[in-house]
């Protein structure tokens, strides 16, 4: 089957501007031509629905163009992909719904969603599908906010921290890509479950030395305040309470 621009946009539901970004980071292959004009085929819409049903699952369109990126070796990239999808397959809220769980007006939630914040939840249709662990963390958030820590001032620090993270992320994926996961696809006797393992074990762990991390420092520079203000008591308290944190990174 042969489609135009236009009979293809028909096919797969994608917009013209979806299917012309998908073609330009790498996510949807070129079309053959025929003078000026530009012929699609079954390869095309098949591939367009895949990124549907990956997108819809929750991954983010970096992961899904890492996974279709697979060469001659797709068992390696399913494996993975059943391994990621696994943890992403939790129980998904709108924006209404997130609202109304955490008892708050859907205008606070509509603030973080227009700040960015949550663009790696976005769907290919553009909606925001929210998780269990997306409800948790925002009541997390929720008791900064009662603790009279301003929305705005927190929402400031969330970005110039989700800008950061973002670039540590990449670099993270292209560290897994080049020493474990290409590493896999080189062995002739390679398992592509081994891929999809080595994902599950080391995604908690590469989670919870930067929280550790984070954590670690956020805690030694508040107890070097407290010193510096000679706030002997306060000092103390934290001091003894720092030294029973434990953080927890459940998976």
């Amino acid at each position: 089957m042969r489609y135009q621009l236009a009979e293809l946009v028909a096919a797969s539901g994608f917009s013209v501007d979806t299917i012309r970004y998908y073609q330009a980071i790498g996510l949807l292959h070129p079309p053959a031509h025929e003078g000026r004009i530009a012929i699609y085929d079954e390869s095309h819409l098949d591939r367009l629905r895949l990124v549907r049903s990956m997108s819809a699952k929750g991954l983010p369109l970096k992961v899904i163009s890492m996974l279709l990126a697979r060469g001659e070796h797709p068992e390696s990239d399913r494996a993975l992909l059943l391994a990621i999808e696994k943890d992403t397959s939790e129980a998904r809220y709108s924006g209404a719904d997130l609202a109304r769980h955490l008892g708050v007006p859907r205008a606070l939630v509509a603030l973080v969603e227009r700040s960015g914040l949550v663009d790696a939840l976005r769907q290919e249709d553009g909606a925001i599908s929210y998780s269990a662990a997306d409800l948790q963390t925002a009541r997390g958030a929720l008791k900064l906010i009662r603790r009279g820590i301003p929305v705005r001032r927190l929402l400031g620090l969330a970005i110039r921290h989700d800008r950061a993270i973002r670039k540590t992320a990449d670099e993270a994926i292209d560290l897994f890509n080049e020493y474990v996961r290409k590493t896999e696809k080189r062995s002739a006797d390679s398992n592509p479950d081994e891929v999809a393992e080595a994902f599950r074990e080391l995604l908690p762990a590469a989670t919870a030395l930067v929280a550790h991390h984070f954590q670690r420092v956020l805690v030694a520079r508040a107890l070097r305040r407290l010193k510096r203000a000679s706030e002997d008591r306060a000092l103390e308290v934290a001091s003894r309470a720092a030294s029973d944190m434990r953080l927890r990174v459940r998976w």
